[in-house]
C-alpha cells in the first residue's frame, strides 16, 4: 500500500461520518436534547481521527516532503490544504460548543450545532475532493519510489505512537458504526 493509498482510505472513512453528521444535523430540533450526545461524539470522531490520526499523516509527512520537493508552503496547494484544515478546526470548536450547550439544555444551542455541522462537512467534502483528484495525482507522480516507502514507514510510526493506549483506527472505526447506527445509516 502507498501512502497515498493510506490517505484515501481514510478519507472514505472520514467521509462516512460526513455523511451521518450531515444527516444528524439537518434533522436537529429544538427538542432534541439527546442529541447531544451524537455531536460530541463526531467531534471526538473528528478530533481524535481526522484532525489527529489523518491530518498528522498528512502535515508531518506528504506536506513536508512535497514542500522537500519543491512546493511552497505558503501559496499553492499544500497553503491550501494547511488553510483549509485551520478552518476544519475552527468549525470542530463551534461544534463543539453548540452540543456542549445543547447537552445543558440551551435550545438557542441548536443554530450553533447546525453550522458548525453543516461548515465542517461542505469544508471537508471540498477540501477531500481538492487532496483526491489534485494533491494526491500531483504527491504520485513526484514523490520518489524509495520516498514513498519512508512515508509509509513514518505513517507506520505515527499509527504505532497514537496507538499506544488504544488502537486509535479500530476505536474510531467502532464510532463511525456508532453514529451511523445512531442516524439509521
Amino acid at each position: 500500500m502507498t501512502p497515498i493509498d493510506v490517505l484515501m482510505e481514510e478519507h472514505r472513512i472520514i467521509e462516512r461520518v460526513l455523511d451521518v453528521l450531515e444527516r444528524a444535523a439537518q434533522n436537529l430540533s429544538v427538542d432534541s436534547g439527546g442529541s447531544a450526545d451524537f455531536f460530541l461524539k463526531a467531534v471526538d470522531f473528528i478530533q481524535g481521527f481526522a484532525d489527529g490520526c489523518h491530518h498528522q499523516k498528512e502535515e508531518g509527512v506528504l506536506f513536508e516532503v512535497l514542500v522537500a520537493l519543491g512546493l511552497s508552503k505558503t501559496a499553492g496547494p499544500v497553503a491550501v490544504m494547511l488553510a483549509e484544515h485551520e478552518q476544519g478546526r475552527h468549525l470542530t470548536q463551534t461544534l463543539q460548543e453548540g452540543a456542549r450547550r445543547l447537552q445543558a439544555g440551551e435550545s438557542a444551542a441548536v443554530s450553533l450545532v447546525t453550522e458548525g455541522a453543516l461548515g465542517y462537512v461542505a469544508l471537508l467534502r471540498g477540501h477531500i475532493r481538492k487532496e483526491d483528484c489534485v494533491l494526491f495525482p500531483l504527491a504520485n507522480r513526484i514523490i520518489p519510489a524509495e520516498q514513498r516507502q519512508q512515508m509509509v514507514a513514518d505513517f507506520e510510526r505515527i499509527t504505532r505512537e497514537e496507538n499506544r493506549q488504544e488502537n486509535i483506527r479500530e476505536k474510531y472505526l467502532r464510532l463511525v458504526v456508532e453514529l451511523e447506527n445512531a442516524v439509521g445509516a
